[in-house]
């Protein structure tokens, strides 16, 4: 049940086999009209969510959806409305797509995707869509000349999200290492995440935050949005509605498989992974003990990616 005055709205992410996702454009005389979107429609009374985008996808596209599932959840507030977005991937559909309403609809490839047009409330279906399956997260360093070797090694490995987390730096060093990590990563099209207080994170540098347990569980509200994506540590389900509730992109939980870092009665394994996964409409990345053997693993609980610390070190 949504509140009062709330816009209800079921939205289908369509990806088809060459990774390109299918897009309409809103005619000029509809509220963002002249804007691109993921296409879906309101819920009329009485429908689910599923039952919505069935219709939708068959009275504007001629699709017909054979499976799908939730990929996220997004409340926006417009200066003339609210709505609430409730996002499902569609993992099998048939039919050819056709603009039945008079629409136009395209297949883009997800880099071919802009913000600008686009509706606000899409842009963070457009951040999700395009995280990596692998994030590494960097293992505690004793210099910044290991860290650039580090990054070489992450680059020459393909990885395009990578998490600088240094516990044992000072403010000013770990901003000095974030800084020179940033321009690199800028230049490479690697996305950086700043794991340290928020509030130090230089405007403009970093290309997202990442929040530990503790600071996710302070926060009253999305830290500041226009850093990129937002990202939190969770281990249970308390602290993965608390990253939902914030707007956040992703989460990481852990630990899933054994680690030197926990106790056997600490470990979640798979079946609890997936339990705590289904519960929350965001991608959630599995992180603990894992290696590149356990992708399709992964994928079978329920996990959009997997993050690692030692899992890309040589």
């Amino acid at each position: 049940m949504t509140e009062t005055g709330l816009v209800h709205v079921a939205v289908a992410v369509i990806v088809d086999d060459e990774s390109r996702v299918l897009v309409s454009r809103r005619h000029e005389h509809a509220h963002q009209g002249g804007l691109w979107e993921f296409p879906g429609g309101k819920l009329e009374a009485g429908e689910t969510v599923l039952q919505a985008l069935g219709r939708e996808l068959a009275e504007e596209l001629g699709l017909l959806v054979q499976e799908a599932r939730p990929f996220t959840r997004i409340r926006h507030d417009y200066a003339d409305k609210a709505v609430l977005l409730d996002v499902w991937k569609v993992d099998r559909f048939s039919g050819e797509a056709r603009g039945l309403e008079g629409q136009p609809v395209a297949w883009r490839q997800l880099t071919e995707l802009r913000a600008e047009e686009f509706p606000a409330a899409n842009l963070p279906i457009i951040r999700r869509l395009n995280l990596p399956f692998w994030m590494a997260i960097t293992p505690q360093l004793e210099s910044l000349k290991q860290l650039h070797d580090l990054l070489d090694q992450y680059f020459s490995a393909d990885i395009s999200l990578i998490q600088l987390r240094q516990k044992s730096l000072t403010e000013t060093d770990y901003l000095e290492w974030f800084m020179a990590a940033a321009e690199r990563c800028q230049a490479a099209g690697v996305t950086l995440l700043f794991n340290h207080d928020h509030a130090l994170c230089p405007s403009g540098t970093g290309q997202g935050l990442h929040l530990s347990a503790r600071r996710l569980m302070a926060s009253s509200s999305r830290p500041d949005s226009g850093r990129g994506l937002l990202g939190a540590s969770c281990h249970n389900l308390a602290e993965l509605r608390k990253a939902e509730s914030l707007g956040a992109d992703y989460a990481t939980l852990s630990p899933v498989l054994a680690t030197k870092h926990y106790s056997a009665d600490q470990l979640l394994g798979w079946s609890a992974f997936q339990s705590l996964r289904q519960q929350v409409q965001m991608p959630v990345y599995a992180l603990g003990g894992l290696s590149r053997e356990d992708r399709q693993q992964a994928r079978k609980a329920g996990a959009d990616g997997i993050a690692g610390i030692s899992l890309f070190c040589r």
